[in-house]
């Protein structure tokens, strides 16, 4: 392999792969001394140097410069209590390897115990054969240079939104392109009764990322109330500035979702700037939700008024506080069926939302049991 044309193709994979040079020349020099060790039944003593200015390979032969009495290898003879013991057992000099002080100052003068003398013995037709044996090594660690790039790229991304092609589908998920990697997507991760058309364009929630022997595995989901979180910062200009906050999110996927929000600027409304003028910005978030219905909530600090607001769009109701994360709730008979929802889903979600378990009973329930509160 010319010099020239070697250089060319690794020139090529830091362009195509995004793979810092270096570590593909590192990788290279490994691979190419473990070629020549094999194909000429070298000793550990070599060492390759691939040129970076010329992409020249040459290969060196050293010996070690010791004292034959005090040639000595640092062993782990045995182990106590966790605690490794080592000791020092005598070398023999191996001339192959090895050179005396005596030996070495006739090459070099002012050479010292423990340096090196190196040869160069680069065989001529060393080209081909270690760019033959080298292949599926390289191969092997410019796939792991690949997964660092693509762990650095998205180790931090969990918990993100992202938008992918749908590629694929098998019976269980459906994968979508990122780009540099494939997310899965599993179908029980969709939102329910929605339709995902092969080749379209999908917003996705990063649920998990996680680096294993195989590459790095990124699941996605479209029902997890993060989903929801993301694509309030991304539709609704005041939360992506910090002027608009949410202080919690609600979600069965596909039926209803409440998020609750909240300012601390005096001049912005939270609820409305999440509206939007005639709706606009809410009705594009229920758009990539496929009609989900979504209450947005103002938040109180006041734990009576975050739980009626947070039963919304039940009105006529009372709230009394009994514990740090309880609540009783009367309300009146006319809107007790929307204080619990359908299938009980409203009052479930304003549990969630509010982060405290709330027993709600109607008025005529409550004086049955001997409690009487008069509704404003």
């Amino acid at each position: 392999m010319e010099a020239k044309v070697f250089k060319e193709a690794i020139e090529n994979l830091v362009k195509e792969k995004g793979i810092d040079a270096d570590v593909i020349y590192e990788t290279m020099e490994l691979a190419l001394t473990s070629a020549y060790k094999k194909n000429y039944k070298s000793l550990t003593n070599v060492r390759v140097d691939l040129n970076r200015e010329t992409g020249e390979i040459k290969v060196f032969s050293y010996k070690t410069v010791v004292d034959p009495d005090e040639l000595v290898e640092v062993v782990v003879d045995h182990t106590v209590e966790g605690e490794e013991i080592k000791e020092k057992k005598p070398l023999e000099f191996d001339e192959r390897i090895h050179l005396t002080l005596e030996q070495a100052k006739k090459l070099k003068k002012d050479i010292q115990i423990g340096d090196t003398i190196e040869e160069e013995v680069t065989p001529k037709d060393f080209g081909r054969i270690a760019a033959s044996t080298a292949k599926q090594v390289v191969i092997q660690k410019i796939r792991e240079a690949e997964r660092d790039v693509i762990n650095t790229e998205y180790g931090d991304k969990e918990g993100e939104l992202v938008v992918g092609k749908v590629t694929m589908e098998d019976v269980r998920n459906y994968y979508i392109d990122l780009g540099r990697i494939q997310g899965i997507l599993p179908k029980s991760e969709i939102i329910p009764d929605e339709t995902i058309k092969m080749n379209s364009i999908i917003k996705t929630y990063i649920t998990k990322v996680e680096a294993g022997t195989k590459g790095t595995l990124i699941l996605l989901s479209r029902n997890h109330y993060g989903f929801v979180k993301r694509l309030f910062e991304l539709e609704i200009p005041e939360i992506n500035e910090g002027l608009v906050l949410i202080y919690s999110v609600a979600r069965e996927a596909g039926n209803r979702t409440k998020v609750a929000v909240f300012s601390e600027t005096s001049n912005v409304d939270p609820v409305g700037s999440c509206v939007g003028e005639g709706g606009s910005r809410i009705n594009k978030i229920i758009e990539e939700l496929r009609g989900e219905r979504i209450d947005i909530i103002r938040y109180d600090k006041k734990p009576e008024e975050f739980i009626k607001n947070a039963l919304s769009p039940a009105k006529n109701l009372h709230v009394l506080v009994t514990d740090e994360k309880e609540a009783m709730v009367i309300v009146s008979d006319e809107d007790f069926s929307l204080a619990i929802g359908k299938k009980g889903a409203n009052v479930r979600l304003a549990s969630r939302l509010t982060k405290h378990k709330i027993d709600i009973k109607s008025q005529s329930q409550a004086r049955e049991e001997g409690i009487n509160i008069i509704m404003e």
